[in-house]
């Protein structure tokens, strides 16, 4: 049986208390943090090209010998779990004349990866295992051909990468014990989908930083299940932690009850730069936000559940799930109102955006990205 960390239940208490104080004084945000072009260089130079990532949830490879291309971070990249069952990216290149070594976006299982363009193959820890006319090739030593692996680091359910060598996995770690909490290290992916949405990242990462909007923007959606303006956060490192309850089920419980909390409180993880993970009473949600452009981000959903659906009716609850999160309150409102900002913010109207005191998650994750850069 899974048992809350001490940070969780923490929230809880808050939560079941009414709520944390609110801080006292409004904020502001420039509009040019969300429409500046070289603002968003800058972002992708000295944050996404630095810091580790979060690039999907373990269970987008179940099994040994499975790999996922992935591009939407800018390079080819290659999500490959080999057959000790150990996570690596890897550069989706091959290392004889630089083809793309797998197509598409699909996972793939198989023993060794081959080029398309010379059948160069490659086993899923990216050692190069054989070429034809190897004698073509003298005194070529396949270890020096193995695909470039980029650090990576599985934990707690959920695969990291980063561009630089240098990266510092030890706060992508501390998050382990929380969703271990959750069993989110056993999960079945369920669905997943990527959502090309017009607005800046950030106005994206904000939604999930506040409940101010829940029972305005989700009025006909989730809304009316959770207590207006009642909510908890606190930090880990550079992550953010928020709880928020469930209006029925929080007066009823007393805080001992691990599954009678997940019942009562939908926690959420605002994972730096730009992942967010939502903790529904019986699925997750996990979204990576991968920057495209000022104006653009692509959004890749993933729903999590205990285990695959083994009937027609599990499966159908399991489907009307997904189309209320994904379909209805993620992409009709959430990143519909993005960006309907975007466009607002383009406009000129605002030189900033104002934040009350029940948006102080916005302010904390501003200032983390203004200190990387």
């Amino acid at each position: 049986m899974n048992a809350p960390t001490l940070g969780q239940l923490e929230l809880a208490r808050q939560l079941i208390a009414d709520g944390a104080p609110a801080p006292s004084a409004i904020t502001h945000v420039d509009a040019a943090a969300y429409t500046d072009p070289a603002r968003h260089r800058a972002e992708q130079e000295r944050i996404f090209a630095r810091v580790p990532l979060v690039i999907g949830p373990s269970a987008l490879l179940p099994e040994p010998n499975m790999a996922v291309p992935h591009d939407g971070f800018g390079k080819p990249l290659l999500i490959a779990r080999d057959r000790d069952g150990t996570a690596q990216v890897f550069l989706n290149v091959c290392r004889h004349r630089g083809t793309r070594l797998v197509e598409g976006n699909e996972p793939v299982c198989a023993p060794r990866l081959i080029c398309p363009y010379h059948a160069w193959s490659y086993t899923l820890d990216g050692k190069l295992a054989a070429l034809p006319r190897a004698e073509s090739f003298p005194e070529l030593d396949k270890a020096d051909f193995a695909l470039k692996r980029l650090p990576t680091r599985e934990a707690g359910g959920l695969i990291w990468f980063s561009f630089d060598e240098a990266a510092d996995f030890s706060e992508a770690e501390a998050l382990g014990p929380d969703f271990e909490a959750f069993a989110m290290p056993r999960q079945h992916l369920f669905r997943r989908r990527t959502h090309d949405v017009p607005a800046n990242w950030k106005l994206i990462m904000d939604a999930f930083l506040e409940s101010y909007h829940v029972q305005r923007l989700h009025a006909a959606t989730i809304g009316p299940f959770f207590k207006d303006g009642v909510n908890t956060a606190d930090t880990i490192g550079p992550h953010q932690r928020s709880a928020v309850g469930r209006a029925a089920a929080l007066a009823a419980i007393d805080g001992a009850d691990w599954p009678a909390l997940r019942g009562a409180i939908t926690y959420t993880y605002q994972l730096f730069p730009g992942t967010v993970l939502i903790v529904s009473p019986d699925y997750m949600n996990l979204m990576v936000m991968m920057p495209q452009a000022a104006d653009r981000v692509l959004v890749e959903d993933f729903m999590l559940i205990p285990e695959a659906p083994a009937t027609d009716k599990a499966r159908d609850h399991w489907e009307r799930s997904w189309a209320l999160l994904d379909g209805g309150v993620f992409a009709a409102e959430d990143f519909r109102a993005a960006a309907l900002g975007q466009q607002g913010l383009e406009s000129g109207a605002l030189d900033r955006i104002t934040l009350g005191t029940l948006e102080t998650g916005i302010r904390k994750f501003h200032d983390a990205v203004e200190a990387r850069l």
